[in-house]
């Protein structure tokens, strides 16, 4: 098994998930810096790392990787207990720093990464999507209370103990239609960023009114993130076992020049 050290800027970051094997995983995305290339990392038990180890998104990481089980070419197994945490890439002259890594990368459309996703497996992507539109609906009980108890029990005597990751009540969603692609007949994505959910936690307690937090929500994530004056684009991955399905895992938005 080959190992390779990877330095990786991080783009993506997506909400935990309980997992039966690894009592918690957060997937993790980003650029191979040295091969210009997407990259997924996982499992990452984030909330469990060293609190020097806990990266930020815009963070270059090394990271001690083997190519996993995982058939997507794009993923990689990662050494957890071997990140470290370089530096975290600003946001000065409208986020140059961080386009010129992103933008190398960009696929011509959603609707070309779903085309090479079948020819060759690919997996994760960025690109420029136009007509954006946010929604909500209420989520479906994937996993019933007990079951996510006790995956959360399981945590053996050398784990540092942690309360159960909450399970947002709403799945969030973009519809939009690809920028570069006239026969594009648009497409309705949900969202898994952190950062989506932390909101939804955190400003509860701000807004308590349901209906005012997620209007709340969808004015950060519509009308701020992708408001006229920024060059939107969506960072997307698919899933494992359903390869045809895929995510919004994140938006990057720097504003115009």
């Amino acid at each position: 098994m080959i190992h390779e050290k990877k330095t990786v800027l991080v783009t993506v970051k997506a909400y935990p998930n309980p997992s039966s094997k690894y009592t918690e995983t957060v997937c993790v995305a980003g650029i191979d810096l040295d091969k210009s290339q997407w990259i997924r990392l996982y499992p990452i038990p984030f909330r469990d790392l060293d609190d020097e180890k806990k990266f930020k998104k815009y963070s270059i990481i090394k990271v001690n990787t083997t190519k996993s089980s995982d058939t997507r070419p794009e993923s990689y197994k990662a050494d957890a207990d071997s990140i470290e945490v370089d530096k975290l890439i600003d946001t000065k002259d409208k986020w140059e720093k961080r386009k010129a890594i992103v933008l190398p990368t960009q696929s011509k459309s959603f609707c070309e990464i779903l085309k090479n996703q079948t020819e060759k497996d690919k997996s994760l992507g960025v690109f420029k999507p136009t007509n954006i539109d946010f929604y909500w609906t209420k989520r479906k009980k994937e996993r019933d209370e007990n079951k996510v108890e006790n995956i959360y029990a399981q945590l053996s005597f050398f784990n540092k103990s942690k309360n159960a990751i909450e399970q947002i009540p709403y799945d969030f969603r973009y519809t939009f239609t690809c920028a570069n692609e006239t026969s594009c007949t648009g497409h309705d994505l949900m969202i898994v960023d952190w950062e989506l959910g932390q909101a939804y936690r955190s400003w509860r307690w701000k807004y308590k009114d349901e209906d005012v937090l997620l209007q709340k929500i969808k004015q950060r994530w519509l009308t701020n993130m992708c408001a006229p004056h920024n060059d939107v684009y969506f960072f997307v991955g698919n899933t494992n076992r359903f390869r045809d399905t895929f995510l919004v895992l994140g938006t990057f938005y720097p504003p115009k020049l």
